[in-house]
């Protein structure tokens, strides 16, 4: 008694299959509408899961656009999803709509990892009254300890300086720039949160930035997609710590350096950085259930600044020294300039940006090709919304497509080639481009992007000031396709370092 007879199972799955079509029929409902985006067309249950290239998300994306437009939909699994791709959907969505569209959608996957509500820092929050608080809070204090002063200017000139050093220690060889520049990237995030620094051969750094790679490569691809899809499957014992163990491990590093900061912070003292200034606002916070200053928020702020901040910046200087090595007339035409403008007797300053068009342009020309972030976190309608002429309901994930808008085809004129004359007008003048978004726009806009150019600009200045920069010889030339990832960066390359003589 109690076993299924044949018949018995055959009526179960039968069952269990007309279930399943009417709650994907009941999920995919809106499709129907007569104004909903147009899309692909699904298979039950999935949805366009299978469809999607999780490997090259970009080129999916942009065959997807040529096919139905720049507002697409998809179904992921039962979830509805429209796209947002090209410069005019982009802004109506990000800043036109911007208050209805600036919530995330509940990310199981994150849940899962500990990160209530609640408790997402601020790239991940919710958008309401906590991320606005944690918001506030971190431009301010980046602003206090630095963000716009000379303070800060002088630690990445000099983080800059021991960059310089690793790559003269090379003596002209061939190496792979990439580690380095994760270091000193990484030495100035950690000036503003924990005000110290690593020595480049420090083991604690080494681990933790190999966790912090490690860990990217477990939120992207189709697996966490999978997961966030049918949430169910994170209850599976084991699966979700398996796919999840270097996020782990790499918060666990972080949780190291805060009780580091913990037990060394004096509470009489003005705040020596970013920790201690959030540590004071939870002390203020005690006795106050409303307020997002607590141990929980304080691990997301530090960890999105550490990965946020640190792998956009390093990834960014990645592609402009690959870029230089593939066109060394540009390199040699940015020389000249810092030559001219600055010369050999003294560091680059933030005060040369100015006179320094054609520098600048490459600069933004690198942000714009390489494309680090083509697709923005997710967001989720908090009401329905219209956008270019289709009705997008309540409820609606939203992907924004950046890649879309930097390589738009109708706004750049050579929009998949490397092409600083992007940035410049006739005379040679550096001119603002709106389609120019890689930090996305908004309110949730990235509240590094003046940390990021101050580094970008002090950084690629101090180097190609004191090295010009080759591909080895005898090696084949490096690829400028990006491999796709989180973020998207070059294929290992190679290159050499020779110390430039006055003059040259």
């Amino acid at each position: 008694m109690g076993l299924l007879t044949g018949d018995g199972l055959w009526s179960v799955a039968i069952f269990t299959a007309i279930f399943l079509l009417l709650v994907d029929l009941m999920h995919r409902r809106q499709r129907w509408t007569a104004c909903y985006p147009p899309g692909p067309r699904t298979v039950p249950v999935l949805g366009n899961l299978l469809q999607l290239d999780f490997q090259n998300i970009q080129y999916s994306m942009y065959k997807l656009q040529n096919c139905y437009g720049d507002v697409f939909s998809l179904q992921m699994a039962w979830k509805p999803v429209v796209v947002i791709n090209g410069l005019k959907a982009v802004r109506e969505v990000l800043v036109t709509c911007g208050e209805d569209t600036s919530d995330r959608p509940p990310i199981p996957t994150f849940e899962y990892l500990g990160l209530r509500p609640g408790s997402q820092g601020v790239v991940l929050a919710p958008y309401g009254p906590e991320w606005r608080e944690q918001r506030r809070f971190s431009v301010s204090t980046l602003r206090n300890f630095g963000l716009g002063k000379k303070s800060l200017e002088q630690w990445v000139t000099e983080e800059a300086g021991h960059l310089c050093d690793a790559f003269s220690d090379q003596a002209g060889c061939p190496f792979n720039p990439s580690t380095f520049l994760n270091k000193a990237v990484c030495n100035v995030i950690a000036s503003l949160i924990f005000a110290r620094r690593f020595e480049y051969e420090d083991p604690y750094l080494i681990r933790m930035l190999k966790v912090m790679e490690e860990s990217l490569t477990e939120v992207s691809g189709i697996i966490p997609e999978v997961l966030n899809s049918f949430p169910m499957l994170l209850r599976i014992p084991g699966l979700a710590t398996k796919v999840f163990e270097r996020q782990k491990n790499f918060m666990a590093m972080v949780d190291n350096l805060l009780n580091e900061n913990r037990r060394t912070r004096d509470p009489e003292k003005p705040p020596r950085n970013l920790t201690d200034a959030f540590l004071a606002e939870v002390e203020k916070a005690k006795g106050n259930p409303e307020s997002s200053f607590n141990d929980e928020n304080l691990r997301m702020v530090v960890g999105d600044l550490f990965t946020a901040g640190m792998v956009t910046t390093s990834t960014t200087l990645l592609w402009a020294l690959l870029l230089m090595i593939l066109h060394p007339d540009m390199q040699s035409r940015v020389q000249q300039e810092i030559d001219d403008i600055i010369g050999q007797g003294r560091s680059p300053e933030m005060a040369d940006q100015a006179r320094m068009p054609y520098t600048n342009a490459v600069i933004h020309e690198v942000q714009r090709f390489g494309d680090i972030s083509p697709l923005n976190l997710p967001r989720i309608t908090s009401r329905d919304i219209e956008v270019q002429g289709f009705r997008i309901p309540k409820g609606t994930t939203l992907l924004i497509n950046l890649s879309s808008v930097l390589k738009d085809e109708t706004v750049w004129e050579k929009p998949l080639r490397f092409h600083p004359e992007h940035f410049l007008d006739a005379q040679g003048h550096y001119v603002k481009h709106e389609a120019f978004m890689p930090f996305s726009a908004g309110r949730r806009a990235c509240l590094g992007e003046p940390l990021a150019h101050m580094e970008l600009f002090l950084f690629f200045t101090c180097l190609l000031q004191r090295f010009s920069f080759s591909v080895p010889s005898g090696q084949p030339r490096p690829s400028d396709h990006g491999n796709f990832a989180v973020p998207v960066a070059p294929s290992p390359y190679q290159l050499c370092a020779v110390m430039r003589q006055k003059g040259n």
